[in-house]
């Protein structure tokens, strides 16, 4: 063996990597040099003589993870890794598949189905049922068929309680019917396939658990229920399962994952080795230990405590600021101070929890000059819905716009077909016209279409642009389109986003009219081209990360912002209503926190502008949950108060405010204070109406929601 593959590995992580053949767990914490663990595990097995290369499998979830690891194996070993089982569970499963395509009862030529493909034979099969495609829009059925596979099902097997289910079922059916009769599969199918193929055959099955002896998994924690069932199949009651994972990242359950997998795969394996990958190779010790204190709220951990032998560092930085506009406006100035500080764009992120919120921070960095990149997304003007939206506004400005006609006459779905489209394109060009013109001279759906904008444009003739835009998003059916698709599993989280930028455009539209003299629809139209067109940096350029928290998973910055810091934003407010929904927010405030190096930056607004509508916040539970000799607030504080008080700790009795005196001359309060009530608790002044005897105000409480008072009454305290 090569000596060297062992060296400057840590005691724990020597230890993963030279276990005996036997199950384990390996609860890799961030940083901890997973990636180099998993990969000189394999190159130990190898040179040692315990397992051949085409004897193992290996299972990533990217097939860029899979690239990396081959790609280090080739460095680590004079072998040739053409060949090797090393890759994603998709096309791992495909390569079993094509080997077995007679057993698996598919064609040796067998397509697989992309995205756009599968929604197009969903849409043939739909057409041959005579399904309703408005009743029942095709993206939905597709996410259903494809949330039915991902949980194992065939369409016999899903319970259908009501008519409406049972119609999806029949479409079910006849799709994998088609599926079966044209030679192709999707690519939940792959994983379905495989696992009947396994489960199904003892020859085959028995054959590659002879084979496999050594099964290694990435990122255990993403693993969903079907996966971990094919993981046992192959792995039967004698090949070792190394799995390696961090519960506390454990991030990704609107796609299906199953954190309690890692419970599963202890119990039913009988692993006896857990080893815990606690030493972190990124952070500074104060990020590390803020870290750790924020996720110890979490329940049913497996545990684990990360530390580093860096200094303490920098204490994280919290900013309160009075508005989201402001909490930009802070956040260009502070990224500016770290540019004469000597750090590149480059190693600085804005994270978010939700990509509605990315619209303020990337104005504000247009209007400084910065330039910055959206990792893992668009820019907010370049967003699917939000072009949807505009191209209804562009139409109704100027009819003779054949693209954004183009772009919405058929969407959302209204059985407007290609072949329509064609006909309507033909008219245009045979008698010089524009498309608006074709469509005006043309009847049946077409015609409800025009009829459509002719009665947008009417209703908001003399509205202000932003109910102009609020309406237009509500009558053109674009806001119950995505409320239709959060009715599917696996699009509920993306038709949220979606939902939550369409209000943001509101907002867009509410802020534009207050910085603009000219607050026209076509101005505003004009703005939002240009905001889409040129700002966004290359791949080679220094420019500033963006990206929502999921997105950053895996990479690290020097410097890192996580912004929006308020209750219901982050952690969001769908959370309360799913079970262990808390406990997920809370393991992507530890993935946010973690990927800072060197600085952490905290920011929250006392007030956001959410749907055109300015919105008072209490700050986020987490940072309440941050030990205090860790955090360094940057935002001027009000007298006489400790800034720890807002969020629940306990504040020297000189920094609590005497109850303050009612006058007839004034209520004596403003909006955006914080106050405490008997019995209410916390809260924050949202209203303030009338004077003397009548006065009232109005409180969101924290946990008694929104009150209004009567000052002669209330008992209110400052905060």
């Amino acid at each position: 063996m090569n000596t060297s593959l062992l060296s400057g590995l840590n005691p724990p992580q020597l230890q993963a990597v030279t276990l005996p053949l036997q199950s384990a767990l390996i609860l890799a914490g961030a940083g901890s040099g997973k990636t180099r663990v998993l990969t000189t595990r394999i190159a130990y097995l190898i040179s040692t003589g315990a397992v051949s290369p085409h004897a193992l499998l290996a299972v990533t979830f990217t097939n860029k993870a899979a690239k990396e690891m081959v790609t280090r194996l080739s460095a680590m070993l004079p072998i040739n890794t053409r060949g090797m089982w090393i890759g994603t569970f998709h096309g791992l499963c495909n390569r079993l598949l094509r080997a077995h395509f007679r057993e698996a009862n598919l064609p040796q030529t067998f397509q697989i189905l992309d995205s756009g493909d599968q929604l197009s034979a969903i849409k043939r099969v739909m057409k041959a049922l005579n399904v309703d495609d408005e009743k029942f829009p095709p993206r939905e059925i597709q996410n259903f068929i494809s949330g039915s596979k991902e949980q194992g099902l065939r369409a016999h097997e899903v319970e259908a309680y009501d008519p409406y289910t049972r119609r999806k079922v029949e479409v079910f059916a006849e799709y994998d019917a088609q599926c079966q009769r044209e030679g192709v599969v999707d690519f939940s199918e792959l994983l379905l396939r495989c696992y009947e193929l396994l489960s199904r055959n003892a020859a085959i099955r028995e054959h590659y658990q002879e084979r496999f002896k050594h099964i290694l998994v990435d990122e255990f924690q993403d693993t969903n229920p079907l996966q971990y069932q094919w993981l046992k199949l192959l792995a039967g009651k004698h090949n070792a399962l190394f799995a390696v994972g961090d519960d506390d990242q454990s991030i990704y359950a609107f796609r299906g994952a199953n954190v309690g997998n890692m419970k599963d795969l202890l119990r039913d394996f009988n692993v006896e080795a857990v080893i815990k990958l606690e030493q972190n190779y990124r952070s500074h010790g104060n990020i590390l230990d803020a870290a750790n204190a924020l996720i110890s709220n979490n329940s049913n951990r497996l545990g684990k405590n990360l530390w580093t032998a860096e200094q303490g560092g920098e204490k994280l930085r919290v900013y309160e600021a009075p508005t989201d506009v402001e909490e930009a406006n802070y956040i260009v100035s502070e990224i500016k101070q770290l540019q004469s500080e000597g750090l590149k764009l480059t190693e600085i992120a804005l994270l978010y929890r939700s990509n509605a919120q990315s619209r303020v921070l990337e104005h504000a960095l247009v209007s400084a000059g910065l330039s910055y990149r959206v990792y893992g997304g668009l820019r907010f003007f370049e967003r699917q819905e939000i072009k949807h939206a505009l191209a209804y506004l562009r139409l109704m400005e100027n009819t003779d716009d054949d693209n954004a006609l183009l772009r919405i006459i058929n969407f959302p779905t209204r059985g407007i077909g290609a072949r329509s489209i064609e006909q309507l394109q033909e008219a245009a060009r045979i008698n010089n016209t524009t498309l608006w013109d074709a469509a005006a001279r043309a009847g049946g759906k077409v015609s409800n279409f025009v009829g459509l904008i002719e009665a947008l444009r009417q209703a908001t003739k003399d509205l202000p642009l932003p109910e102009i835009i609020d309406h237009v998003l509500a009558h053109s059916g674009l806001i119950a389109h995505y409320e239709s698709e959060k009715t599917s599993p696996s699009k509920r989280r993306e038709a949220e986003e979606r939902l939550e930028n369409l209000n943001e455009l509101v907002t867009a539209a509410t802020l534009f009219v207050h910085e603009n003299e000219d607050d026209s629809l076509t101005s505003f139209l004009t703005h939002a081209s240009l905001e889409a067109g040129e700002h966004q940096a290359g791949d080679q350029d220094d420019a500033l990360h963006l990206m929502t928290v999921h997105a950053a998973k895996g990479l690290e910055f020097n410097a890192v912002f996580i912004t929006g810091l308020e209750q219901g934003l982050f952690p969001h407010q769908n959370s309360q209503n799913v079970n262990g929904g808390l406990d997920e927010e809370r393991r992507l405030m530890y993935v946010a926190i973690t990927r800072a190096r060197r600085r952490l930056y905290l920011t929250f607004a006392q007030s956001r502008m959410l749907h055109g509508k300015v919105n008072y916040g209490m700050a986020s539970s987490f940072l309440r949950e941050l030990p205090e000799e860790l955090v360094h607030w940057l935002s001027p504080r009000q007298v006489a108060r400790n800034p720890f008080t807002a969020f629940g700790y306990s504040a020297p009795s000189s920094a609590v405010a005497a109850p303050v005196q009612r006058t007839v001359s004034g209520t004596g309060w403003r909006i955006g204070q914080r106050v405490m009530h008997q019995k209410f608790g916390e809260g924050m002044v949202t209203g303030v109406e009338g004077s003397g005897p009548d006065a009232r105000v109005q409180v969101n409480f924290k946990h008694a929601g929104s009150k209004w008072l009567s000052l002669e009454y209330a008992k209110l305290e400052a905060l």
